[in-house]
């Protein structure tokens, strides 16, 4: 097993990274940018260098910094995490020419899944169903242009490099095609470096069904399972589920046969997802493979009991899986919740500031993977994730309960979240009923929080009572955590307070 690892990320991803290391005895160290200084994944690791000024390119994506650290540190492996550098084959090629293990897939794999064009080629070749569309790069706009014609609409303009749905649209017309995809390759250059984009067809109707897999270095390939992501704003899942209501045993093991099979035409090894799309056919096609650990990898964890990042650590240290395809069963139902610095009442507009109060819920079946605490800030640099929620219960009902109660038992105060908004999406006739399909924003809550089942008013009330709150545990100190050094609101320092401060103006007195 490695000596110390490196998490080279941020925010909840990397607490947990470094929860999981701990677990295996693995001393850890991470990174940080200057306004990260007392950020919580800081506080939870071993040790913790700074790599730079705030910007992502001058810190967190700073390839050399981190590894020249990583060595500096006695650390032989770094974790990536998801986002920043996680699916770089680039970063992973230097780590590995530096004489260090990077706890992921190799380079080549990164490569190949990395450029959708290629990737689709590769999985049409390994007969895997791709979508209708482009399967190699156009060399000017008129091939894309045609290869929609030949398709037909409605078709969706993607970025080649790249995901997160950045340098997506979804065109209905040739005459919108023009503008869609000047509009998604400038974006597609300006977040990948790379302005090339194609076409595919556009499904009607379909869900996001991912698969999660595992491969090592001695030919074991197996899957988890499988997760819906078909709630989505902007092309980025905001809740997860697993299982999905519209799998049944044989389509599932058909779909989850096939993910392995994605996996082993990539020379795959480490954690990723195969991600699909389900036609209301039942008919699926290979959209993309994520070649790192996702962000809604909890939901598997509960379901099928496997801790997927210590599994990760143990495959990338040179171990086989921990167990067999047939071993593996789903018990009970989980959905995760992202939560984040975000107005969904202004387009989803990022927020940022300080935390004034962060109280998570708790109780059977709730976990919170979190990278926040009450004091800390979101900063303006990175992206607005905040934390996961996520629960299991017995059944799909049972644990929409527990996540609507959890959603209520969470307290955040400084800046707007999309709490409410996820309280009403789970509380739609639409969800009850499983009829989650990738467009289930726009069709069930385009007005929100106008119209039925908006929490408005309660969320008012909340917030009155909350700040109240807010207010006494400040200037008590009674805090949950306090960064180091960090001040109150008030300007005065956190601290706890002593007895007298709890009983308030009373003097002692003696009889004489």
């Amino acid at each position: 097993m490695f000596r110390k690892i490196l998490v080279a990320n941020r925010g909840e991803i990397a607490v947990r990274i470094i929860r999981a290391c701990r677990e295996l005895n693995i001393p850890t160290a991470t990174i940080y940018s200057e306004v990260d200084s007392t950020a919580l994944h800081v506080q939870e690791a071993d040790e913790a260098v700074c790599v730079g000024p705030p910007p992502p390119l001058e810190s967190y994506l700073n390839q050399d910094r981190i590894i020249e650290e990583a060595k500096k540190l006695g650390c032989d492996a770094i974790h990536p995490g998801y986002g920043f550098l996680a699916e770089n084959g680039r970063f992973a090629k230097k780590i590995e020419d530096a004489g260090l293990v990077f706890i992921g897939p190799p380079a080549e794999a990164i490569r190949l899944m990395g450029n959708k064009i290629e990737s689709r080629h590769a999985m049409a070749d390994a007969k895997v169903p791709v979508i209708p569309g482009m399967v190699a790069e156009a060399a000017n706009f008129d091939e894309v242009r045609e290869e929609a014609r030949r398709i037909g609409y409605p078709v969706l303009v993607k970025a080649a490099s790249g995901g997160g749905g950045k340098g997506m649209r979804r065109v209905d017309s040739p005459s919108e095609l023009g503008s869609a995809l000047e509009g998604a390759s400038r974006e597609s250059e300006k977040a990948f470096g790379d302005p090339t984009v194609y076409v595919e067809k556009w499904i009607v109707d379909p869900r996001h069904i991912e698969f999660q897999v595992l491969a090592d270095d001695h030919g074991n390939v197996v899957h988890l399972f499988e997760r819906e992501c078909s709630i989505q704003r902007r092309h980025q899942k905001i809740i997860e589920e697993t299982p999905s209501v519209a799998l049944y045993p044989e389509l599932r093991a058909k779909m989850g046969e096939t993910a392995c099979s994605v996996a082993r035409a990539a020379g795959y090894r480490s954690a990723g997802t195969v991600e699909f799309l389900l036609a209301p056919d039942d008919s699926f096609y290979y959209l993309e493979m994520n070649t790192r650990i996702q962000v809604e990898h909890p939901i598997t964890e509960l379901v099928v009991g496997v801790d997927l990042v210590q599994e990760q650590i143990r495959i990338a240290s040179g171990q086989p899986i921990s167990f067999k395809q047939e071993q593996l069963q789903q018990k009970g139902h989980a959905i995760e919740c992202r939560i984040y610095a975000e107005d969904p009442a202004n387009s989803f507009l990022p927020q940022s500031g300080p935390l004034l109060l962060v109280h998570e819920p708790s109780g059977p079946g709730v976990r919170v993977d979190s990278g926040i605490y009450s004091g800390s800030e979101v900063s303006t640099y990175y992206d607005p994730i905040l934390s996961k929620l996520i629960v299991h219960a017995p059944n799909r009902e049972a644990a929409r309960l527990r996540m609507i109660r959890a959603l209520r038992d969470y307290a955040i105060l400084g800046i707007p979240t999309n709490i409410a908004f996820l309280i009403d999406a789970l509380r739609h006739v639409a969800f009850v009923e499983g009829a989650t399909y990738t467009d289930f924003i726009p069709r069930n809550l385009p007005d929100w929080p106008a119209g039925p089942g908006a929490l408005t008013e309660r969320r008012e009330t909340h917030t009155e009572i909350a700040t109240v709150a807010a207010a006494m545990i400040d200037y008590l100190g009674l805090g949950r955590r306090h960064a180091p050094g960090a001040f109150r609101a008030d300007g005065g320092e956190a601290r706890r307070p002593d007895p007298w401060d709890l009983v308030g103006p009373w003097e002692i007195a003696s009889r004489k």
